[in-house]
């Protein structure tokens, strides 16, 4: 079978920092290809969204949006992409803020270049196993555009608890992310992303009801989400409650004072 070749975003402000890493993760060897970089954050959320990598490797401190504020927003909106932040001695602190996001992870300035060869053959394994993992369900390309929807949805009804790679689906059926994501907006009027979040707050919402016994924490665990900071800021975003208040006011939002 082909190796996959995965897809890089790098962001960093620096030029020549920039053409360093993307030499050197081209000579890494292990099947990543930079597909594009940018220099800002706001550049790199842009190209994030047009082109949906399987990696972003950032820079922390960047002019217009940092580091941080770019994870932030691609955690939220792309959970299934691998990251690694890069970040100077002195920002170390700084850069702890990223572990909520749940990068994969951090290196230290100037990049060593056998530490990062070491980060990606990590992430390639991770991104391996989880493309074998689909390869079964999603592996008949001369299924239409319809078909194909019809069996994404199925599999996220089935598999919302767990973590749900698009990119890898899409590797399984020779698609680009974005196609696969279009074609379930055609037929769905929203985007696996979306859909992802919605059935599992909505299924978050009825344990926090109707089971009294079971903590915030073991309740984003079965949701999907095992970090119960990230589960009551996704949980808010989308209801306006946090988890404690949706349970303690039964689903409703409380009554503004007169």
């Amino acid at each position: 079978m082909e190796a996959s070749v995965y897809r890089v975003i790098i962001a960093e402000d620096e030029e020549l920092m920039l053409n360093n890493l993307v030499q050197k993760v081209t000579r890494a060897g292990l099947g990543f290809q930079v597909i594009a970089t940018a220099q800002t954050g706001t550049q790199a959320l842009q190209l994030v969204k047009e082109q949906i990598p399987d990696l972003l490797i950032t820079d922390i401190k960047m002019p217009v949006m940092d580091g941080i504020e770019l994870l932030s927003q691609v955690s939220q909106r792309f959970p299934f992409l691998r990251t690694v932040i890069i970040s100077g001695f002195s920002e170390f602190e700084y850069a702890q803020k990223a572990i909520r996001f749940h990068v994969d992870n951090y290196l230290l300035k100037p990049v060593d270049e056998e530490e990062l060869r070491e980060a990606l053959l990590k992430i390639k394994t991770k991104l391996d196993l989880e493309s074998e993992k689909y390869r079964d369900v999603f592996q008949d390309t001369s299924a239409s555009p319809r078909q194909i929807a019809e069996t994404l949805h199925e599999y996220i009804i089935r598999n919302y608890d767990k973590e749900i790679n698009l990119n890898s689906i899409a590797h399984n059926l020779n698609y680009s992310s974005s196609y696969l994501t279009k074609i379930f907006h055609q037929h769905y009027q929203t985007t696996p992303g979306k859909y992802i979040i919605s059935i599992r707050i909505q299924n978050a919402s009825q344990l926090l009801l109707h089971h009294p016994e079971l903590t915030i924490g073991q309740i984003g665990d079965m949701v999907g989400y095992p970090e119960q900071g990230y589960f009551s800021r996704i949980f808010k975003k989308q209801t306006g409650l946090s988890p404690f208040e949706y349970r303690e006011n039964k689903g409703r939002l409380p009554e503004a004072p007169l």
